[in-house]
């Protein structure tokens, strides 16, 4: 699965920047995405010795993957905060995002980056959801944006009822990281691919620890979806979500596909968009979110996605079909600041629950300012949130799941013994091997044994069908067939075992 914006403009390697052990730098960036490159290249305008490094490459992760709207009206984000959260947290929300916003499409402005103005829609199509669209109608109302009620939409389908917020944006996320890291280069800062942050100790300067030694800073800025240091446990207070997008050519003209941004406010999740794509326009369509490794045929998940966009878009031929994960906090509000037990020099930015366009510039926004001198009002406001009894309890039903996924992916490694041939192509299973769960898969012909204990807090992974990866039930962390770590808390590649055993 390979996304269409990283399909149509990979950024390139850069120059020939290398890493070197020892190198000192004042803030080392951990993740080139959005909110690594945002906060890297403001940190270089201030003069700032700067370093990014990415584990794979510039957006490999959620940044490359995103359906990239940037908008205020977040399906019913607003309505679940305020459920959680006091009106002056939530208007600290809108506001850090309106902030967001606004500094990334003035960026693209002076970059010559193209974006698109479109209306962005919230729509039901059942009495329930115009009941939670009513819900956030006022939500948004109270935060102070402009959200007005329509029952008519540009859709293929009846609908309930839909809550419109205009002059939103559009954009290509992957041509947005290219302009950040061309900036980041002209100020002198350093972009390195293929090196892992693996570690920090405390002090000042740090020592930061990676997959190709050691460097020095005196501040680690943590942009890596969930923070990579298990300090302050935040992987035990977000909850990892996938979900899945596609993108398709509509047969007609490109003026008969809804021109606006919408999603759904009822389940299953179903996003809309377009994306211009040279001289011709393509419907994006996403959805279907569920846990990381707790969707039994993740494959079915997609193949839902498509069956929905055929009946509803005759004649859509496929041309891309991809994945994203990001992360949810119990509160909905991401954590963006120190990270505790750090010594002070260390930041991190998560939990965006799929909102990272706004979010990933708000929390670059905040952690600069912080580290240059600087506070934001509502920054100050998001940092000072009190832990609610709604918190409590939804954090409560994350621990609960977790602690049963653990003892069940256990119990039914242990119940099963391998079998002798190998499994079909594209497929994956989990059995005991002596006493260890051991995964056996086999992808474009090759078959691999490996480890299915993950790394990070010995959950037992669960093989993706339709990724062929290896996903962590726990906390999220995923690994390719092969044992190689694609993303989550996880710092370490699974280990390989011996087909002879």
């Amino acid at each position: 699965m390979h996304s269409l914006w990283l399909d149509t403009h990979p950024v390139p390697a850069g120059g020939t920047e290398q890493f070197v052990s020892g190198t000192d730098y004042d803030t080392v960036v951990a993740g080139a995405g959005l909110t690594g490159l945002t906060t890297a290249v403001l940190l270089a305008r201030a003069g700032q010795r700067v370093a990014v490094l990415e584990a794979r490459s510039v957006g490999a992760a959620a940044t490359g993957n995103t359906t990239a709207k940037l908008s205020l009206l977040q399906g019913t984000t607003l309505s679940q905060i305020s459920r959680h959260q006091s009106d002056q947290v939530l208007r600290a929300y809108v506001e850090g995002n309106r902030e967001g916003q606004s500094w990334l499409l003035r960026y693209l402005e002076e970059r010559g980056v193209p974006f698109q103005r479109r209306r962005a829609c919230t729509y039901a199509t059942s009495p329930q959801g115009a009941e939670a669209l009513r819900r956030e109608q006022r939500a948004a109302e109270t935060a102070g944006l402009s959200v007005t009620w329509t029952d008519e939409t540009e859709l293929p389908f009846p609908v309930t009822g839909s809550i419109v917020l205009e002059d939103q944006a559009q954009i290509h996320p992957m041509e947005v990281l290219d302009a950040l890291a061309t900036e980041l280069r002209e100020h002198g800062g350093t972009l390195i691919q293929g090196v892992r942050v693996t570690g920090a100790g405390i002090g000042s300067p740090l020592t930061v620890k990676t997959t190709h030694g050691e460097v020095q800073a005196d501040h680690l800025v943590l942009a890596t979806g969930a923070p990579v240091l298990d300090r302050g446990g935040y992987f035990a207070k977000l909850l990892p979500q996938r979900s899945y997008a596609q993108a398709y050519r509509i047969p007609g003209s490109p003026g008969s596909l809804p021109q606006g941004m919408y999603l759904s406010a009822d389940a299953p999740s179903r996003s809309l968009r377009t994306a211009p794509l040279g001289d011709e326009e393509l419907l994006l369509v996403g959805g279907n979110g569920h846990v990381v490794g707790r969707q039994e045929s993740p494959q079915a998940a997609v193949d839902d996605l498509e069956a929905w966009t055929a009946e509803h878009f005759p004649g859509a031929q496929r041309t891309h079909s991809w994945s994203a994960q990001d992360y949810r906090s119990a509160n909905l509000i991401p954590f963006v600041g120190t990270l505790p037990r750090g010594g002070g020099g260390i930041y991190l930015a998560t939990g965006y629950n799929k909102w990272g366009m706004t979010n990933a510039v708000a929390a670059a926004l905040s952690i600069t300012a912080e580290l240059l001198g600087g506070q934001i009002p509502w920054a100050a406001t998001l940092g000072r949130r009190l832990t609610t009894p709604s918190d409590l309890l939804t954090g409560l039903k994350d621990t609960v799941a977790v602690g049963k996924e653990a003892a069940t992916s256990w119990a039914s490694a242990e119940l099963h013994t391998l079998p002798d041939d190998p499994p079909a192509e594209g497929e994956g299973i989990v059995g005991r091997q002596g006493a260890t769960p051991v995964g056996v898969s086999t992808v474009d012909g090759t078959t691999r044994k490996v480890s299915v204990v993950c790394p990070h807090l010995g959950g037992v992974l669960r093989w993706n069908d339709a990724e062929c990866s290896w996903d962590c039930p726990l906390h999220g962390s995923r690994f390719s067939a092969d044992g190689a770590l694609l993303e989550g808390p996880a710092v370490r590649d699974l280990p390989t075992v011996p087909r002879s055993e």
